[in-house]
């Protein structure tokens, strides 16, 4: 099994964008010599406490800085864009990194309506999504000379494509292609046992993919005591919650009492939406991951964990890359 990374580039309160994409980098780094597979970035827009918005400047960003790890897209919000702009975008990634770029393609707008309409782009572009989906493989598959538009650079380099969602459409989409499905458990699981399902039922062998292939993610928050682990958590919990009222910002800081916070109604929906997570010290994460692992026996497991602190981020993901068996190498000697 393959595990990898998620990233938003969270901006904390009290910090801001520059040092949250510097943060990235930072973890993409230590993420790739603790042996994680890949790098994903998510598009999200008009969020303060998010920094990924222009998606693929941040994918060449990291992998610029990263040697061997697969970096992408987990994703691209295709509906804010012309296929042929993503197909020139990531056929240069392609072009300058080789074969380490993923794109993963999300329905969903990465925003709301005022979002669509500063991005040019109307809420019937969703509608399209499977048409684009096919419009933008063709542009990075093989040469078509009589084809009226090409993408160049794109054409050819035939990067992954995969699909993201959290309903029973992906994972429909995804199975007609004959793509992998990335299932976003992470914030909205209620679909996750049926969309996985039909998924693997349906599934139609492509030139590239032969088999289904199912990515799981999960939340992760680490630590060296049980205690640090929830704390830590309590900043996502919080953005969460903000989200859900229509008060989104930067990462708050942890705190000691949740529900004082936010309060605990409003709390047990949070975390009914985030339940797909470990929390706890290092035999706390494994159990937990080991469960999903058994229940859902996806292919690869993606990570992902909003931690105000940085070192605290790190550490969470090297406790995860210890527990699945990554390979995490030895300090250096003095």
């Amino acid at each position: 099994m393959r595990y990898s990374v998620l990233d938003l580039a969270p901006v904390p309160e009290g910090s801001d964008a520059r040092q949250a994409i510097a943060n990235t980098v930072d973890l993409a780094r230590h993420a790739e010599n603790w042996g994680y597979h890949r790098y994903w970035l998510a598009e999200h827009h008009n969020m303060p406490g998010i920094a990924s918005a222009a998606t693929s400047v941040l994918i060449g960003h990291v992998a610029n800085a990263t040697r061997t790890m697969r970096v992408g897209a987990g994703g691209v919000m295709l509906p804010n864009h012309a296929p042929l702009a993503i197909a020139e975008q990531f056929g240069t990634l392609a072009t300058i990194f080789g074969d380490r770029i993923d794109l993963g393609l999300g329905r969903a707008p990465g925003g709301d309506q005022a979002v669509y309409h500063a991005l040019r782009r109307g809420m019937q572009s969703a509608d399209r999504f499977p048409e684009d989906v096919a419009e933008l493989i063709r542009y990075l598959g093989d040469a078509a000379p009589n084809a009226q538009v090409r993408a160049h650079p794109g054409e050819g380099t035939h990067v992954p494509v995969y699909i993201l969602g959290s309903s029973l459409y992906g994972a429909q989409l995804a199975a007609q292609f004959g793509l992998p499905y990335a299932f976003a458990s992470h914030f909205a699981p209620d679909a996750l046992e049926d969309a996985l399902m039909i998924y693997r039922r349906d599934f139609r062998p492509s030139a590239q993919f032969p088999e289904p292939y199912f990515i799981l993610a999960v939340n992760v928050f680490a630590a060296d005591s049980e205690a640090e682990a929830h704390y830590l958590r309590s900043s996502m919990q919080q953005a969460f919650a903000r989200l859900r009222t229509g008060q989104p910002g930067k990462l708050p800081r942890p705190v000691e009492d949740i529900d004082a916070a936010i309060g605990s109604a409003l709390r047990r929906g949070v975390d009914h939406a985030l339940r797909v997570s470990a929390v706890g010290d290092a035999d706390a994460v494994k159990r937990q991951l080991d469960d999903l692992r058994a229940r859902y026996q996806p292919d690869e497991m993606i990570l992902t964990g909003q931690i105000h602190d940085h070192a605290a981020r790190l550490r969470s993901f090297e406790i995860a890359a210890e527990v699945l068996g990554a390979k995490v190498p030895e300090p250096a000697s003095a």
